[in-house]
């Protein structure tokens, strides 16, 4: 038997459809991401961490859930909204219906509404404080009223750290490798491994740290709040700041921490909130975008070379372009939005990149960026 569930919206719009996960109230910033797979990738996003999730691909669920296609140690987002959920889940790999994987972690999900309609919403106003409701907690006379109190509710992400909350709570050691096809993930202490990176924690994805590991890098993971002087400690040859959600202001332990270690010489490589995290530290100020970006479509374009590529994106603020000190050079642009996507240190070997180069779910075109990584390492020997 089918379970009700609402979702309502900060503006007052509301959408009555079947609950597909956990019962109970669950609320976030909802956004939309347009990417036609790797559901299970983007669900277990930190990145997505008090947001709910809105998929315009209409059919999610036709291939199940397994425990390798993970990019955390849980489901990371605050809830799913589909058009769609599929009677039965084919993969060979399937161990799991997305359903069950939902109620499994406490994660409310509701399927059968417009998603057209929800996503030109949040196109036209912008990202939504929203509520989902779910079973019980749908039902009665007055559950759509309990639905749009619970969105309004919702303080919105801007000022709301969340990296020190998503991130490790202690230092650790990652040998995990990239993954082949009925062959797992690979044991990347096998190989020869020159580079030792130390890398922030904000809520990185797995596949980040498989791509740096299968290139060579003996990965020590330290968590956000980390002080620079700890981790130079560890004798880096690079330092990675990775991904996370939330607004990169109020992070003035990272911004501290990122100043420090640009004080020496040592290559540092950002991505996505990393990234924001180093304009931040080098005098740029950073925007809330209306509706942000998410998606595996996004056309960037590499300001030095011209050539454009196909981008993973996940992200609710930018650095603001027109902020950057003279030490502080654009080196990637969305072709979307004319958003700045990459910068680089003129002055010190640093550099970052706003999308997920690591291709979780999503195209391959910026993985090049982890070679120049190495290459930036390499050079400094």
């Amino acid at each position: 038997m089918s379970k009700p569930a609402i979702l309502a919206l900060e503006d007052g719009s509301v959408f009555h459809g079947t609950a597909i996960g956990a019962d109970g109230v669950t609320s976030g910033e909802v956004v939309f991401n347009t990417a036609m797979t790797g559901y299970q990738e983007i669900l277990t996003d930190p990145s997505y961490t008090r947001q709910i999730v809105t998929l315009t691909y209409p059919h999610i669920g036709n291939t199940g859930t397994n425990s390798e296609d993970v990019e955390s140690a849980s489901i990371a987002a605050a809830g799913l909204v589909i058009r769609d959920l599929p009677l039965l889940a084919s993969s060979f790999r399937s161990e799991q219906t997305l359903s069950d994987y939902l109620k499994s972690q406490n994660v409310l999900g509701i399927a059968d509404i417009d998603t057209r309609r929800l996503t030109r919403i949040l196109r036209d106003k912008g990202a939504q404080n929203g509520a989902i409701l779910a079973g019980a907690d749908a039902e009665g006379d007055d559950a759509v009223a309990r639905a749009l109190e619970a969105a309004r509710a919702f303080p919105g992400l801007k000022g709301m750290d969340l990296a020190k909350e998503v991130s490790c709570k202690a230092i650790y050691e990652w040998s995990e490798g990239e993954w082949a096809l009925g062959e797992g993930y690979a044991d990347a202490t096998q190989g020869d491994r020159p580079y030792h990176v130390v890398a922030y924690d904000y809520g990185v994805k797995f596949n980040i740290l498989r791509m740096l590991a299968s290139r060579g890098c003996r990965l020590t993971v330290v968590p956000a709040q980390t002080p620079a002087a700890e981790v130079m400690a560890l004798n880096p040859d690079g330092v990675f700041l990775a991904n996370g959600p939330g607004d990169p202001e109020p992070c003035d332990y990272a911004i501290k921490a990122i100043q420090d270690v640009l004080e020496t010489d040592t290559p540092v490589f950002g991505i996505c909130l990393g990234h924001q995290l180093l304009a931040l530290a080098s005098g740029a100020k950073t925007v809330k975008m209306g509706h942000g970006h998410h998606g595996a479509n996004h056309p960037v374009q590499d300001l030095d070379s011209g050539a454009v590529m196909i981008t993973s994106q996940n992200h609710g603020f930018a650095a603001d372009e027109d902020s950057l000190p003279d030490n502080l050079r654009a080196t990637h642009r969305s072709l979307f939005d004319g958003t700045l996507q990459g910068v680089e240190r003129t002055d010190r070997p640093a550099f970052s990149f706003q999308g997920h180069p690591e291709a979780s779910p999503g195209p391959r075109d910026v993985a090049p960026l982890f070679d120049r990584f190495i290459a930036m390492m390499q050079a400094r020997r």
